[in-house]
């Protein structure tokens, strides 16, 4: 599995001026996607809907509105 391209603008078009701690997101080359953010699967957990869950291996990360929207243009819509 390899990274293939970023989905959306890089964090310095975003406003990061030292490129440290920024929110991602990347296509993989299996066509899944990564995800760079904060991690917040204790926060969050508990906040999850009754009909969602997660697997031991699987972290809840949070990132910025901004970098979502941002990508938009670049998700796939298939």
């Amino acid at each position: 599995m390899k990274i293939v391209r970023r989905i959306g603008v890089p964090p310095s078009s975003r406003g990061s001026t030292s490129g440290a701690s920024c929110p991602d997101l990347f296509e993989l080359s299996d066509g899944n996607f990564a995800v760079i953010g904060t991690e917040a699967t204790e926060t969050l957990e508990r906040e999850l809907p009754a009909d969602a869950s997660r697997a031991g291996y699987e972290r809840i990360v949070v990132i910025s509105r901004e970098t979502l929207i941002r990508a938009k243009a670049d998700i796939p819509d298939a």
